[in-house]
């Protein structure tokens, strides 16, 4: 009994914060997304439908936070097998810091930082220039492409980690008896690497994933206008036309995207949500 009183003593203050911080406000969001003016209605969810911008920019930006994070994991893999497996024990700590460092300061700084490189008048260009490999300013910024590569850097260090912490548990010997056996390095990673993988990847794709599909910061500043990306359209209904009623129900349909997405993953992975958390 005592150890029941301490245990719901200690849990009190985690399920106030879950139900004052994130349950209540998305109940009252959920409430407004199905209100037009003092009538229910399912008008702003119907509207999404109706507006061709909507919703081919919910299936544009569906569509980039699976290319993201597919990008994202394979940028992650050699480096978390190289700080687990090749580097010396005494440098790991040391390359995780150098993966943390960017990340003591806002992602504002770091994505202003990678527009004053890719800018026209950026470092980039300042050394193509003087070096006369180009004739003119090249323009970096503001496309797809650049969009993506700054939602890969700014998500990358929540697929690493994860894959150190399972990798770490990969017996080398596994990895030695198949390459003295003629593996390949491909075959390596195929049938052994990766199988071992499997939690940290999917644990790791949902955290990125869930990241890139409601970043606003970096495709509105690395992509430009012509990078449309669905929480900007929610950003204007609640702030440019103070429409919360639209903007809970553009919320709540994003909310959905990626709860489906994220149930096919480990449908096709096999996997339960349960097994990944852990």
């Amino acid at each position: 009994m005592k150890r029941s009183g301490l245990f719901w003593i200690f849990l009190a203050p985690v399920l106030m914060w879950l139900f004052l911080l994130i349950v209540l406000p998305h109940l009252d969001l959920l409430i407004l997304s199905f209100r037009v003016g003092k009538s229910w209605s399912l008008e702003n969810y119907g509207n999404f439908f109706l507006e061709p911008i909507y919703w081919l920019t919910f299936v544009r930006t569906a569509a980039y936070s699976i290319i993201t994070t597919f990008l994202t994991l394979v940028v992650s893999l050699p480096v978390a097998f190289y700080i687990t497996k090749l580097s010396r024990p005494g440098v790991r700590g040391f390359l995780m810091v150098l993966l943390l460092l960017p990340f003591w300061v806002s992602e504002l700084v770091r994505v202003y930082g990678w527009m004053i490189l890719l800018r026209e008048s950026g470092v980039i260009n300042y050394f193509l220039l003087q070096l006369g490999l180009v004739e003119r300013p090249i323009e970096m910024l503001y496309n797809d492409a650049t969009m993506i590569m700054g939602l890969v850097y700014t998500s990358m260090l929540f697929m690493v980690v994860p894959l150190v912490s399972v990798m770490e548990s990969l017996d080398d010997s596994l990895v030695e008896a198949a390459y003295d056996l003629g593996a390949s390095k491909s075959c390596i990673w195929r049938t052994i690497i990766i199988p071992h993988c499997k939690p940290g990847i999917t644990s790791g794709a949902i955290v990125v994933f869930m990241l890139v599909l409601g970043n606003y910061l970096t495709p509105n500043l690395m992509g430009g206008k012509n990078s449309l990306w669905f929480t900007e359209q929610i950003y204007n209904q609640f702030i440019a036309s103070f429409n919360w009623n639209q903007g809970a129900a553009f919320g709540f349909l994003l909310l959905l995207l990626s709860s489906g997405i994220i149930w096919v993953g480990l449908k096709i992975s096999g996997q339960r949500l349960g097994e990944v958390a852990s």
